[in-house]
């Protein structure tokens, strides 16, 4: 069996802001048998869930702000790490990562779970993969919120923009992840948080995943994963449940905008959308509180967070 990668334990120790204890599922695998996944499970354990899943160059720790504030709302918050990521396993080769093996994860991790009518919070990649299970597997969720998210169907106006980006990442003489972050947002991060998103990745063997990333993303038509995700996307227009979008204004009239699923999905209809000034790519670390007060609004919960 190929030698599975897993961060060191003390890797963990004294993050600021990031106290939860963690919790492992065993997701199968038909190269690696199986694949230790991590979660956050924090709240009372019959109360509603919410579902947060992180993005491009994060992990769990992204939204160590919002969770107090999830909690007290009255919700039982779950953030898990995609294989690859944070404290989940990692893989030894770039190549040993697909878009389709990570749907795949993930379903297995929501079916393990035993989802039914839980509300999503989904930021970046999170609604790459969560808008594709979502279509796939309807039973999951009763809420979506999109947080700077598509689904990827092979045709984005943003193709060249991104493979600029892809290539400056690549350019630098480590991969970046908590840079990554800070210079995604408009409050920028102290060098102990910084520290801490890099805390997973003693060197630049453990980012197999964070680097295959952006080599996935189906962004052309030739792309795999475009033939499931259009079909995922035909599926989401007739997604009836509620879909709300808080997505960073200076976004509005871009390809990384919300116009698309506005248009595509039925359940975006009368939903308190909003635009978030002073918010970079990284929205969550910019305005945690408010996003934490809408997603209690849109959860249904009665208590606001203290």
């Amino acid at each position: 069996m190929t030698h599975i990668i897993r961060s060191p334990e003390d890797r963990f120790t004294d993050l600021p802001e990031y106290s939860f204890a963690p919790h492992y599922v065993g997701i199968p695998d038909t190269d690696f048998g199986e694949l230790r996944m991590h979660y956050l499970d924090e709240g009372t354990p019959d109360a509603p869930i919410i579902l947060l899943l992180h993005g491009q160059g994060c992990w769990s720790y992204i939204f160590r702000n919002m969770i107090p504030l999830l909690v007290d709302g009255g919700m039982r918050v779950i953030a898990p790490d995609y294989i690859g990521f944070g404290r989940s396993d990692k893989l030894p080769d770039t190549e040993d990562y697909s878009f389709e093996k990570h749907v795949g994860w993930l379903t297995a991790f929501c079916e393990q779970m035993k989802f039914n009518g839980v509300t999503a919070y989904l930021f970046d990649w999170g609604g790459y993969f969560g808008l594709r299970i979502a279509a796939e597997h309807p039973g999951f969720f009763g809420r979506i919120a999109l947080s700077n998210t598509q689904l990827p169907t092979g045709d984005s106006p943003g193709r060249e923009w991104f493979l600029n980006w892809r290539t400056e990442q690549f350019a630098m003489p480590k991969f970046p992840q908590g840079e990554m972050v800070n210079e995604g947002t408009f409050r920028k991060l102290s060098p102990e948080t910084i520290a801490a998103f890099d805390a997973p990745y003693p060197d630049e063997s453990f980012k197999t995943g964070p680097r295959r990333f952006p080599m996935i993303l189906p962004i052309s038509p030739d792309m795999d994963s475009v033939p499931e995700n259009r079909a995922a996307w035909a599926k989401l227009s007739d997604w009836e449940k509620p879909v709300l979008t808080l997505f960073t204004a200076s976004f509005a009239n871009s390809a990384m905008g919300p116009a698309k699923l506005l248009e595509n999905i039925p359940g975006t209809r009368g939903q308190d959308h909003v635009m978030l000034d002073e918010a970079g790519f990284y929205i969550i670390e910019d305005h945690p509180l408010e996003l934490a007060e809408r997603l209690l609004k849109f959860a249904g919960s009665q208590t606001p967070p203290a």
